[in-house]
């Protein structure tokens, strides 16, 4: 597995209450140089499937259930008409052992893809007081 770090979405972030990820991936529009009058659009492979790493990597303690959604939406804050691409469903605090990955592990880009996209992490029950997550766009992702 090889990952690039600008495709982290979260580096063994803390979830201790509803969040989104730490690092928002800007889909389209992103210049590559300064000298660019405009953005450049670009298509990542629409219709591809895109593997996603997201792996527990400190156990979770009091919390009820945590879901994990990918989420695209026209603002980088995932609050602007954000559509959810993927959901976990509720984890049990049970499962959520450091090494615990999700069963989803590849999105499909299409034509709901806005401009910005990652994940959002909710909490179920009460706050955690424990518990982290790494998560990234890989070129593959081991063990699946």
């Amino acid at each position: 597995m090889i990952l690039n770090k600008n495709l982290i979405l979260s580096d063994s972030q803390a979830i201790t209450a509803t969040a989104i990820s730490g690092n928002v991936i800007q889909w389209e529009g992103v210049d590559i140089a300064p000298y660019e009058a405009s953005a450049i659009a670009r298509n990542l492979g629409a219709g591809t499937p895109i593997p996603l790493l997201i792996q527990v990597t400190e156990t979770f303690l009091t919390l009820t259930s945590l879901t994990i959604t990918l989420e695209t939406a026209a603002n980088a804050a995932l609050s602007s008409g954000a559509v959810v691409l993927a959901s976990s469903g509720a984890i049990p605090v049970a499962d959520l052992v450091a090494g615990y990955r999700p069963a989803f592990t590849r999105f499909i880009p299409d034509a709901e893809m806005k401009e910005f996209f990652g994940l959002r992490y909710t909490v179920g029950g009460s706050n955690a007081t424990a518990g982290k997550i790494t998560a990234a766009v890989a070129t593959e992702v081991d063990g699946r």
